[in-house]
């Protein structure tokens, strides 16, 4: 395939699908993964295919180490993937004093051993074209913490070491590594948790921002522009964070 490609996780939700048609309008083929939202992940490949771009769908369930495994090697049979936005995470709050086990372990499984299950065999495939991206989608929950969300924001702080880490690891094979933490963005899985008047409260920039702001800090970090920029936790959060 002459494309270069991306693969994203978690796809089918908004900020993925976001990100999915930024990447699509650049020329690259895109990978759209889902879990249980085959459909919306189809309505994407859709979008981007009705727009001239090219895309199709994976499903597989990010804490299923075999299906991960199984599903990466059919992947890169293919092609090297030079792409990878990880973007699939989920929410699971209560406090610590109250929070299960379980609830503390799938959080973890899917933001921070989904990573290691879809970034590290695609590392040696991606060297080998001397270009890669790998890009860690985070929450400034990770940067500055959130009540109610420990199980959360360990998940994505240990994304920051772990992408850290990689950056230094890979740096010299053309390949960068990056975090991008957005900060409250519109969606299906926020729209519903904060009043206005919170948001105006905890926001210097007095809004919810949009899944396209996000996918354009993504869709620059994946392009040739940005091969000097490896290593870094970028927020993009409205002034939540430094």
């Amino acid at each position: 395939m002459s494309k270069r490609r991306a693969l994203v996780t978690g796809g089918s939700g908004d900020l993925g699908a976001a990100i999915c048609t930024q990447l699509a309008a650049d020329g690259l083929h895109v990978i759209v993964h889902a879990n249980a939202q085959a459909a919306r992940a189809q309505a994407v490949v859709d979008s981007i295919s009705a727009a001239g771009g090219s895309a199709e769908v994976v499903v597989f369930d990010l804490t299923d180490a075999e299906a991960c495994h199984v599903a990466m090697d059919a992947l890169l049979a293919v092609a090297p993937i030079q792409v990878v936005v990880h973007n699939a995470g989920i929410h699971d709050d209560a406090p610590m004093a109250g929070m299960s086990w379980q609830q503390w372990q799938r959080v973890i499984d899917v933001s921070l051993h989904g990573f290691f299950r879809i970034v590290q065999p695609a590392l040696l495939p991606m060297a080998r074209t001397r270009f890669g991206r790998v890009l860690a989608i985070s929450s400034v929950a990770g940067m500055i913490g959130n009540r109610g969300q420990t199980n959360y924001a360990a998940a994505k702080a240990g994304l920051h070491g772990a992408v850290l880490s990689l950056a230094r690891e890979m740096g010299s094979r053309g390949i960068t590594a990056n975090v991008v933490a957005p900060g409250l963005i519109e969606g299906r899985m926020s729209q519903d948790s904060f009043s206005p008047e919170q948001i105006r409260q905890i926001i210097p920039a007095q809004r919810a921002g949009r899944p396209e702001e996000v996918a354009a800090v993504v869709r620059f970090l994946a392009s040739e522009a940005a091969s000097y920029v490896s290593g870094q936790i970028i927020g993009v959060n409205g002034g939540m964070a430094g």
